[in-house]
């Protein structure tokens, strides 16, 4: 008789197990504004003698990478704010979902990863920073919103709560944080899917946009040159100077460059910072094994490369983005993959993982296997990426293809322009092979292929050369109503 309490509780001990082995995970997306693929101190430690700024540190970001799975070549496939949310949450081109620019507001019966999972009985939420034009309201297919409209401001920025503008008070950034928190503690027993858009790196930085306890780190570090901080772009004038980004960046090694590398960096501290405050409430919570946590960023961004600040083109350091993820159920720890991922992969993935099935229309893939240390035969070996002109922007419209070593990018209506690097051998860029023909053949025959099997096409709704961006804005709204 003394053994039945031992049995009875063994016997609930082994439901229990059970039923958390048969619960469906959370899913926490969590990605920053304007943060290139490096800016990690994993990979700065990696890059040992390469490293451009050794001296960054991202404890938590660290932590979710020797805890999980770190994706080595991350891309975007349209390196711009709004079209690649809108592709993280379509997995869908951007020239086929329907936001290829930054003032187009996101089609609201638009089919998504929270629209398929909230159907499936997930819990869903948007948090932060959306930036679909000046889109406003409830954030579409979400059953719970706390987001700023456009591109809000660092300090005490209002808020809409499921489409109703309330007060903060704080840096933004720590007031989505706590947001998202409270929303993981009123949703613990039950799966929840939630996106957390920081703000930060994004422009204007420094000084007042940032909080006092960052205003002041890694003063007197210096960012290391690179080789093609002498580059231009191929479609910059001989003595053009470099393009200024929306934060109005000095490229180069000046020291208003220096300065500005510093501010850039020690906002990205301050998303670390917050990355590490989700991290311990799923600790605390008792939900970090049951959690997929993905942290990466919307787009790369230029420090001076090929002279350019922003992003918006095709080359590495505007089209890569950190990609880590964790899942200790399933997936290993202190696992690097170098297939190439995408930000329309995503999607695929949520659903793969919460055991739902992606629709056809989906293009990304699921890298669920990669994840799990497998690695399907059909996985990419190339892909298509794009750009389509924005007024007051002086990039052109762009289309091309990376495969893992190689790339070929076109600029329509400048044949001139075509370019073609080995990033086997050439990982700046600075050696453009367009007049090696069997190269050019090579990948043009894989350009084609990309585009048909994606369909491209330029979108109906893009900008013209000469058009001014309030006009884009307009047209683009009156579209909307």
């Amino acid at each position: 008789m003394r053994l039945l309490p031992f049995i009875l509780v063994a016997a609930l001990s082994v439901t229990a197990a059970l039923r958390a082995a048969d619960r469906k995970p959370n899913l926490l997306f969590v990605y920053a504004d304007d943060q290139r693929w490096d800016a990690m101190g994993v990979v700065q430690r990696e890059q040992g003698d390469r490293a451009r700024f050794p001296w960054f540190k991202s404890p938590n970001m660290d932590r979710l990478a020797a805890e999980g799975v770190r994706f080595r070549n991350a891309f975007v496939t349209l390196s711009l704010c709004a079209p690649s949310r809108a592709a993280y949450l379509t997995g869908r081109y951007n020239h086929s979902n329907g936001v290829a620019n930054n003032h187009t507001f996101f089609p609201e019966n638009s089919v998504t990863h929270a629209t398929l999972l909230r159907a499936a009985g997930y819990k869903t939420a948007y948090i932060g920073k959306w930036h679909m034009g000046g889109q406003t309201g409830q954030r579409p297919g979400f059953d719970y919103s706390a987001s700023f409209v456009g591109q809000g401001k660092y300090f005490d920025c209002p808020v809409e709560i499921n489409g109703v503008l309330t007060p903060t008070k704080g840096w933004i950034d720590d007031v989505d944080t706590a947001f998202a928190i409270e929303f993981m503690k009123q949703n613990r027993d039950r799966p929840f899917s939630m996106v957390v858009g920081f703000k930060t790196p994004h422009g204007p930085r420094g000084g007042t946009n940032l909080p006092e306890r960052l205003r002041t780190l890694y003063s007197g570090e210096v960012s290391r040159p690179v080789p093609n901080l002498t580059a231009r772009a191929i479609y910059h004038a001989p003595g053009e100077g470099a393009m200024k980004g929306a934060a109005g960046d000095v490229v180069g090694v000046t020291p208003a460059a220096q300065a500005a590398h510093l501010d850039y960096f020690r906002h990205i501290t301050g998303a670390d910072e917050n990355l590490g405050k989700l991290l311990k409430a799923l600790d605390d919570l008792g939900l970090a094994d049951d959690t997929v946590v993905v942290y990466s960023s919307d787009n790369g961004y230029y420090l001076g490369e090929h002279g350019l600040g922003d992003k918006r083109s095709l080359y590495e350091e505007s089209l890569r983005v950190p990609m880590v993820v964790r899942y200790p159920r399933l997936f290993g720890k202190g696992k690097v993959v170098d297939e190439m991922v995408l930000n329309i992969d995503l999607a695929p993935t949520w659903l793969d993982l919460a055991g739902v099935r992606a629709p056809r229309e989906m293009q990304g893939a699921s890298w669920k296997p990669l994840a799990s240390g497998q690695k399907p035969a059909n996985w990419r070996t190339s892909f298509l990426a794009e750009y389509f002109y924005e007024g007051n922007f002086n990039t052109p419209t762009i289309v091309g293809v990376r495969t893992a070593n190689a790339k070929l990018v076109k600029y329509p209506g400048h044949t001139e322009w075509t370019e073609v690097f080995d990033l086997a051998v050439d990982p700046y860029e600075l050696k453009n092979l367009a007049g090696d023909a069997a190269a050019t053949a090579k990948l043009s025959a894989e350009l084609d292929a990309q585009v048909k099997a994606v369909n491209y096409a330029e979108p109906p709704n893009m900008d013209k050369p000469g058009q001014s961006a309030a006009k884009a804005k307009k047209k683009a709204k009156s579209k909307e109503n």
